[in-house]
């Protein structure tokens, strides 16, 4: 169980079980540990819900698990911070940034723009769509399976796919940061399978678009999708940020 700090704040104090499995990312770093690296092992398991919105990082703890330096990791908890992955508070240590309801708007309004770019600047099909296959197919498997997180996962590795058909390693970048933000929204709201159940659907719409070579209906396909999922994610965020 996770032990609660001053103002309902969560720690890492105390998670015994926890830090065994941050442990094992130590064999991750090899023998030239950089704080690019820390960095990367901390922002998978943020991603993973493994850190939550709200909890405070231990130096200590963390850096006994990775085996590295304070000023390794605090240098990677710098760079999170810089991604707006983690926020440091004065006397009081790093926590795992919680959103307000704006930046989950903004994040949207950036998927949007990026995304429906992305499909428009397609050249002539056909496109490499098997990374998209497998992310609708492991989206499909997760919900038959009941393992609504692992949806969440499938849907991310999805958007990510498709934003790789620009073949910009810069946006491939940009897109990194936005969806990991989006995974902070969606570690808060405890409607899972509400929440991402209609877009396993709507993925493989997406992916039969692109497959048949149709750039403007799927663009259109796309805004709509984005759109219906920030008024959707928006309301249930707010909603379960009020009883907070």
């Amino acid at each position: 169980m996770d032990a609660v700090g001053r103002g309902g704040r969560v720690t890492t104090a105390g998670r015994g079980g926890a830090v065994g499995e941050l442990a094992d990312d130590r064999v991750l770093l090899g023998r030239t540990s950089t704080a690019e690296r820390v960095a990367d092992i901390l922002r998978t398991r943020i991603a993973e819900g493994y850190f939550r919105p709200g909890e405070r990082l231990s130096e200590e703890t963390i850096g006994g698990a990775l085996g590295v330096s304070r000023n390794t990791l605090r240098e990677a908890f710098r760079l999170l911070t810089h991604e707006r992955l983690l926020v440091h508070e004065l006397n009081r240590g790093v926590f795992v940034r919680v959103l307000a309801v704006e930046d989950v708007e903004d994040i949207y309004r950036t998927r949007r723009l990026v995304e429906c770019a992305v499909v428009r600047g397609l050249g002539e099909p056909p496109y490499p769509l098997s990374g998209l296959e497998a992310a609708v197919g492991t989206g499909e498997r997760a919900a038959r399976d009941g393992i609504w997180t692992g949806v969440a996962t499938a849907n991310i590795h999805f958007h990510r796919e498709l934003v790789a058909l620009a073949g910009s390693a810069r946006t491939d970048e940009l897109m990194r940061g936005v969806l990991a933000e989006l995974r902070l929204a969606f570690h808060v709201v405890d409607e899972p399978r509400e929440l991402h159940q209609p877009y396993l659907v709507r993925n493989r719409e997406l992916l039969e678009s692109l497959g048949s070579g149709d750039r403007d209906g799927t663009e259109r396909l796309l805004a709509a999708y984005l759109d219906d999922s920030r008024e959707r994610l928006v309301e249930v965020y707010a909603r379960r940020v009020a009883r907070t």
